[in-house]
């Protein structure tokens, strides 16, 4: 005998609710080991290789690459033999030509079981016991057989997501897998997200008169939304929407915008809709709560920025690892906050608090082939110019590559954007949340300015502070971008902090 046990998209931290599958690692059949990566997924942080806390036989998979799922939907059940551990043995597929079925309620005496499991393999989530399951037992639903073989590896294990008691068993009120709209189902409705759940309560539509577009059935998002459109066009009647033209393919659910209750879309037709989900979709949702939260203003000044670059070619043609103009840069703010700490910190909206930080976590903007993403370095005001350079490397080569974690891109204190690299002067930065200040550094190019009571030609960069005006006032802001700038053209100032 066998216990099938299902394995959920786990809580990856740092508040992610949902990630995309970009890649399985493991086909229908193949035997896994406990925590062994088994999907590669990307959430609106990082790319995450998801290991599976059991060892076993993969009996089925929810999700095609490409699809996006919210924490705690099925990824994938996994048949365990009862073994010495808890665990198949590893190439043993199972006896009876891999035939598994879960245990019914009335096998076990209403008793969960429990596996031991792997330990702690991902922020947030624990496997130090198997997730037990409980089964309701539904007599006139009940299968007189259980499903064997093949059979099993294809069924959908879970009442989630196949709709049914038992793997194998096909309510009444079920046809080909789908939902017929006519004769609505007492068993589970086959709906993964709890967001479509809410849209749908707070519309007060019955998702057991829908027909689910999804694989098995499945009711996603757009299937809600079409049956409202369709209601609304019946005078305001919530029922289950007549055959009829449906949505071009299906619409992927997408956590911010369900969660704040949307109403149907009254955008008119036509044009090219690109979903807001992934990095994209986390920095509208940042950028926008910045806005909405923030009171910032902007201050800017030119700065003669030529004897920082004199600077900086002495500093490399002395020997030694090269030294980034990114690193120069860094270490004047990290000079500049020890002198104005107030733009070093944050606001507790809820204890109306400004919390100023001994540390400073610097954060960077990087432009990548996901979108922008900032991560962030740690305690930045403790390293040297080199030790800064080695690090922006690092950090700037893992986000190219997709590979920065969460961690990573968290905890930062203040930000520094360099936007000259996309060769514009200047930029009003919007202020990373919830962090007080963002330093913009436009390109450095030659302009004629006046040097020593004589016009000249200098390396000119156009500096801009972006900060939240609850911490403090202009005299604060304008007394750090002046520092700043005076520490660009007379690099010598900062001996005095060293």
């Amino acid at each position: 005998m066998a216990q099938v046990l299902e394995f959920k998209l786990p809580d990856l931290g740092e508040g992610l609710t949902e990630a995309e599958i970009v890649r399985w690692m493991v086909e229908v059949g193949d035997v896994v080991a406990v925590d062994q990566p088994v999907v590669e997924v990307e959430t609106a942080k990082a790319m995450v290789e998801v290991p599976c806390p059991y060892g076993g036989v993969v009996t089925a998979r929810f999700g095609e690459e490409g699809a996006e799922l919210p924490v705690g939907a099925p990824l994938l059940t996994v048949a365990v033999g009862e073994g010495a551990d808890g665990h198949r043995p590893a190439g043993d597929p199972g006896s009876g030509g891999g035939a598994v079925r879960a245990p019914r309620a009335e096998e076990t005496g209403g008793r969960e079981q429990t596996s031991e499991g792997s330990g702690n393999v991902l922020v947030g989530y624990g496997t130090s016991q198997a997730p037990a399951r409980r089964r309701r037992v539904r007599p006139e639903r009940r299968a007189s057989g259980v499903a064997s073989g093949a059979g099993v590896a294809g069924a959908a294990v879970s009442g989630v997501a196949s709709g049914a008691g038992e793997a194998g068993a096909a309510p009444s009120g079920r046809a080909n897998g789908r939902v017929r709209a006519a004769e609505p189902v007492d068993g589970p409705v086959p709906v993964i997200s709890p967001l479509v759940r809410r849209l749908a309560r707070q519309n007060g539509l019955d998702l057991r008169e829908l027909t689910g577009s999804g694989p098995d059935g499945l009711i996603l998002r757009a299937d809600v939304e079409y049956a409202l459109r369709a209601a609304a066009a019946q005078g305001g009647r919530t029922a289950a929407p007549e055959a009829g033209p449906r949505p071009a393919g299906p619409v992927r659910e997408h956590a911010s915008a369900s969660a704040a209750g949307t109403a149907p879309s009254t955008v008119p037709p036509g044009g090219i809709r690109i979903p807001l989900k992934g990095v994209r979709g986390a920095v509208a949702d940042k950028l926008s709560r910045s806005r909405r939260e923030i009171p910032d203003a902007t201050c800017w000044v030119d700065a003669d920025a030529t004897e920082l670059m004199r600077a900086r070619t002495a500093m490399n043609a002395a020997g030694g690892p090269k030294i980034s103009l990114l690193a120069l840069l860094a270490r004047i703010c990290t000079a500049a906050l020890a002198r104005f700490p107030e733009l070093n910190s944050t606001v507790d909206t809820q204890a109306r608090e400004v919390v100023q930080f001994d540390h400073v976590h610097l954060g960077f903007a990087a432009q990548t082939d996901r979108g922008l993403v900032v991560p962030v370095v740690r305690d930045a005001h403790a390293r040297d110019a080199e030790g800064l350079t080695a690090e922006f490397a690092r950090l700037t080569e893992a986000a190219r590559a997709g590979r920065l974690t969460p961690g990573e891109l968290t905890g930062g204190t203040f930000t520094l954007n360099n936007y000259g690299v996309f060769g514009v002067d200047g930029s009003t930065p919007i202020v990373n949340h919830p962090e007080a200040a963002m330093l913009g550094v436009g390109r450095i190019v030659p302009k004629p300015w006046v040097h020593e009571g004589e016009l000249a030609v200098r390396q000119v960069v156009q500096l801009s502070l972006t900060f939240d005006h609850r911490v403090c006032d202009g005299g604060t802001a304008g007394g750090f971008l002046r520092y700043v700038a005076d520490c660009v053209e007379q690099p010598a100032v900062l001996l005095r902090t060293l």
